[in-house]
């Protein structure tokens, strides 16, 4: 705030000097406050995501087995259920997952049993929560439920997240716990910045040069439990771990920097670091490790006498136990299945893609395909398929999507973006150091919803201000609210025509999501791009 410090002599008159310093304190804005719409809005949306995910969950299936990867995870599911919590997939004769989204998928089929409402009950669920938390995280980052409601509409229209969360796969698991796991970070922001907001405003900031003792953090902590589960679905959660511990941290940085904090680099080194490694590397190993209690507690899990079997008892690593030992041996398989997947080792799909294709969505992944005795279309022919696709008016804009939030994030110092492109680039980067692998779009799922919180941001960016700031006064001299602005109106034109677009896009890929009956000129009509062939 401004003040008059003194006043000078000058050829025009007195003038008074001012002083200008920025704010020693920001705002205290740590999250939007219209509760109870909030959750109406949240409650609504989620319940659209729930229909449309519902609608012919249990259809198509393979001659009512499972289809594609689906034959992996189900049987593996229900030998969890049956077997005291270990799988061997004895058809297939691999194990190379660990348990989390088995687990998950197996509580769908002890509600309704081994059928394909079983095997996808799980993944119904966690799509449509994975709707209601894209919902809640953008709306606390942009302080606005319009955009968190826009964040959701975005996510129910999206091909990718829609497919996942109808097929007894792991992917949609792997996207719920680290969407979770972030939104817990994004709560921990908030909180860390309420706490040091009460220490200002007890004048404890400057108590030691270190800043405050920031206290238990349950949020980060249950960002570690989250980002636990996410390393016991797929092992790609670990670089989530790297991802949002560096976010955490760098969080805390500004926070002590932004609250005056004397030393703050020194002080996030010695208050906060440390129980961020506590939070988000030692408890998301325990959680990983207990994840495997069925393995532990059994006598026939794959490997679990590999010590004194596969290995010898003896060696560096023999104070280690026995069982820790064995897991090891039994990750170390699994992985040197996945390191031989390699195309320059002969191993080709005819559906695999790399990662530079995944922003935009420009090979995506049939599940399922029949053109015999199908019927329902008004045609003597028919087709039914399931294509993991993004849908285009959200998948296609994704380079300017991120150019712009890297922009923002670079001049602006938009906190909100930076956050979005940590995750984005957790999801998407590290897959560029194996591109040898076999790689498939589905390993993309976990992009879909960093990339519509993305999305939702820039949109809130194109609405602008509700509201014109200038001060409006009636005939009689009293103070009026102020009015729309034109440019806030153009906005919500340009937001509400692109919505339209994206619901219209939705629409039109259905049929090709959910496996309705169409005429073959319809499904090569669904097919956009040769590379969608």
């Amino acid at each position: 705030m401004t003040q008059v410090t003194s006043r000078t002599s000058t050829p025009f008159g007195t003038v008074p000097q001012w002083s200008s310093p920025a704010p020693l304190r920001p705002s205290p804005d740590f999250g939007p406050t219209d509760t109870l719409r909030g959750w109406v809005v949240t409650a609504i949306l989620t319940a659209v995501a729930a229909v449309t995910r519902l609608f012919l969950l249990h259809s198509p299936t393979d001659a009512r087995t499972p289809v594609f990867d689906e034959k992996h995870y189900a049987p593996q599911a229900w030998q969890m259920l049956t077997g005291g919590g270990v799988e061997d997939n004895p058809g297939y004769g691999l194990v190379v997952h660990p348990p989390v989204g088995k687990q998950m998928i197996a509580i769908g089929e002890a509600i309704f049993g081994y059928n394909s409402w079983g095997w996808r009950f799980s993944a119904f669920v966690a799509g449509t929560l994975l709707v209601l938390l894209v919902i809640r995280i953008v709306r606390r980052m942009a302080r606005s439920t319009l955009i968190g409601a826009i964040a959701g509409i975005l996510l129910i229209c999206d091909g990718v997240t829609f497919v996942s969360s109808r097929i007894g796969m792991l992917d949609i698991f792997m996207a719920l716990f680290v969407v979770a796991a972030f939104g817990c970070v994004i709560v921990d922001r908030d909180e860390v910045r309420h706490r040091l907001a009460r220490a200002a405003a007890q004048g404890r900031i400057g108590d030691t040069s270190w800043g405050p003792r920031l206290g238990v953090r349950w949020w980060r902590f249950g960002a570690g439990v989250l980002l636990g589960l996410a390393c016991g679905t797929k092992w790609s959660g670990i670089y989530f771990i790297v991802a949002f511990g560096l976010l955490s941290v760098f969080f805390d940085l500004a926070a002590r920097r932004t609250y005056g904090v004397r030393a703050p680099w020194f002080g996030t080194a010695v208050r906060d670091i440390g129980p961020a490694l506590y939070a988000l590397v030692v408890i998301p190993l325990g959680v990983y490790l207990a994840s495997y209690w069925g393995w532990f507690a059994s006598e026939t899990g794959v490997n679990r006498y590999a010590v004194g079997n596969q290995i010898g008892p003896g060696g560096t690593f023999s104070f280690v136990p026995d069982a820790l030992r064995s897991l090891w041996y039994y990750s170390g398989e699994s992985l040197q299945f996945h390191e031989g997947l390699t195309n320059s080792a002969g191993n080709h799909h005819p559906w695999e893609s790399k990662p530079w294709t995944w922003p935009m969505g420009l090979r995506p992944m049939l599940y399922y395909y029949a053109d015999a005795n199908v019927e329902g279309c008004g045609q003597s022919q028919c087709v039914k398929a399931v294509m993991l696709v993004g849908t285009p008016a959200i998948w296609w804009i994704a380079l300017p999507i991120l150019g712009w939030m890297l922009w923002r994030a670079i001049t602006h110092r938009d906190w909100r973006y930076t956050a979005v492109l940590v995750g984005y680039g957790a999801g998407l980067l590290p897959w560029f150091l194996t591109l040898d692998r076999q790689m498939y779009y589905f390993y993309a799922v976990p992009l879909a919803p960093f990339l519509v919180m993305g999305i939702a941001l820039v949109l809130g960016d194109i609405l602008g201000p509700a509201r014109e700031f200038a001060a409006r006064r009636s005939p009689t001299g009293a103070f009026l609210p102020p009015l729309p602005s034109e440019r806030r109106s153009l906005g919500l034109l340009a937001v509400c025509l692109y919505l339209g677009l994206v619901v219209a896009n939705f629409v039109w890929l259905w049929p090709i999501l959910v496996a309705h009956p169409i005429t073959p000129s319809s499904w090569h009509d669904h097919l956009w791009l040769p590379s969608w062939r």
